[in-house]
């Protein structure tokens, strides 16, 4: 057999928020790879340690996901580089442990600005290239929070949600025209989310200090001893791209998998215990239609 045959063509990668963590990592792996990559950071000097071995591969570019002319100039940047995108990955954000009545209106809204508008903004520039080209793929970094609420990160897991229902839908939104849409959900992975990417309530409430106070503490007590290894991530997400056929959703983490299975198996008791009731609400005309989606 011709190994040729077997190989997977280069990409041109997108990715946001290279400068640390899991946008550095992944952007390390796909040019290690062999694969084109704009890396971008709101410094972009920030990555000059990390496209200076791949002059033919890598170009850094500012990017501040808030910014619309940000986004559309990175895009053009890529176009004019590599002449298209094959691969974007929305990783640019930052956590917020606060209860929600400790977080201010102000507040609110730059936390969404960053960690979900920014991802939607980017979702909308890139799709046309990708419609055009015929291909693509959109990887939106989630998170465990995605799919599982936590008390004292009521925010955090709010643009998560937000993000995993929008990215649902865009799947079956882009499909028929060759445009896969991925969403990685990390346990708790040894980065500096912990640490420098980690804020917290201006104002907190003593009332919540069992919730917030408490889960602020754990999270800076686990700074450095998250089980999940950002290198091994990497290789996983690049394997999902490389698939032909990718999830809809890669969790990443024995913790994320234990999270989300118990997550799953308390919507089922809800649902099994609450049988009764859920079906009593409809019509018991026989002549009206239950529509199915």
């Amino acid at each position: 057999m011709n190994s040729d045959k077997n190989r997977v063509a280069p990409k041109v990668w997108l990715i946001t928020g290279c400068s640390t963590g899991f946008g550095r990592a992944l952007a390390e792996a796909v040019l290690k790879k062999g694969d084109s990559l704009i890396a971008t950071a709101r410094e972009p000097e920030q990555l000059r340690a990390l496209i200076e071995p791949y002059p033919e591969t890598a170009k850094a570019v500012r990017l501040d996901v808030t910014l619309p002319q940000d986004i559309q100039a990175a895009i053009d940047t890529a176009i004019a580089t590599f002449g298209r995108i094959d691969v974007l990955v929305n990783n640019a954000g930052h956590g917020l442990i606060a209860a929600l009545e400790e977080i201010s209106d102000v507040d609110i809204h730059q936390f969404f600005e960053t960690n979900f508008f920014g991802a939607v903004r980017l979702m909308r520039a890139v799709l046309p290239l990708m419609r055009q080209q015929g291909s693509g793929h959109i990887v939106n970094m989630s998170s465990t929070a995605g799919l599982v609420g936590f008390g004292g990160s009521s925010l955090y897991c709010g643009a998560k949600f937000a993000l995993e229902g929008t990215s649902e839908a865009l799947a079956k939104e882009v499909e028929s025209f060759g445009i896969k849409v991925t969403l990685i959900e990390p346990g708790a992975f040894r980065t500096d989310f912990n640490g420098r990417s980690l804020a917290a309530a201006e104002q907190p409430i003593h009332a919540y200090a069992s919730v917030s106070a408490a889960s602020l503490q754990w999270f800076k007590e686990m700074d450095g001893q998250q089980p999940g290894n950002p290198a091994k991530a990497s290789q996983a997400i690049i394997q999902a791209v490389e698939d032909p056929h990718p999830p809809m959703r890669l969790a990443l983490g024995t913790d994320a998998m234990t999270l989300i299975q118990e997550k799953l198996e308390s919507i089922k008791t809800d649902l099994d215990a609450w049988q009764q009731v859920t079906v009593s609400t409809d019509y018991t005309d026989r002549n009206s239609e239950v529509m199915v989606r």
